[in-house]
């Protein structure tokens, strides 16, 4: 069985790249600048799960996802995590923090509701060739 996208994830992101391992996606919620990776092995739900030959892939690419959101959008922090529990699918959060964000210092999710990005965003096609060009630089 090939690998396909968790509807859930679909619907609620818009695609940023592919990466070596992982689908970068950016969170539909103009509020907070959220990317989402989603390795692309077929029924991989935890991250222990992740095979060994593939961990460090997956590593490096969190680590440039967040270094990349981190200056793309001058986060003051940067939250990283794996929760799972709504869409088994694993996928990793990456979320770039601001002590004036609507959800500050909770967690993001829960607060409000998402403020999509517009069709044609100015905002949303910045971050996304902002964070492509920063993680083209970060994963040579």
């Amino acid at each position: 069985m090939a690998f396909s996208l968790h509807p859930k994830l679909a619907e609620d992101s818009l695609p940023v790249a592919e990466l070596a391992l992982c689908d970068l996606l950016l969170m539909n919620d103009r509020r907070f600048p959220w990317c989402i990776l989603v390795p692309r092995i077929e029924n991989l739900r935890e991250l222990h799960a992740v095979p060994a030959d593939r961990q460090a892939v997956l590593y490096e690419e969190i680590g440039a996802t967040s270094r990349a959101l981190e200056r793309v959008a001058g986060a003051e922090k940067i939250n990283v995590a794996a929760l799972g529990n709504i869409v088994a699918q694993l996928h990793i959060h990456v979320i770039a923090r601001f002590s004036h964000d609507a959800a500050w210092p909770a967690p993001v999710w829960g607060i409000g509701s998402a403020e999509p990005y517009a069709e044609s965003c100015e905002r949303a096609q910045t971050l996304i060739a902002a964070l492509v060009a920063e993680l083209t630089h970060h994963l040579r």
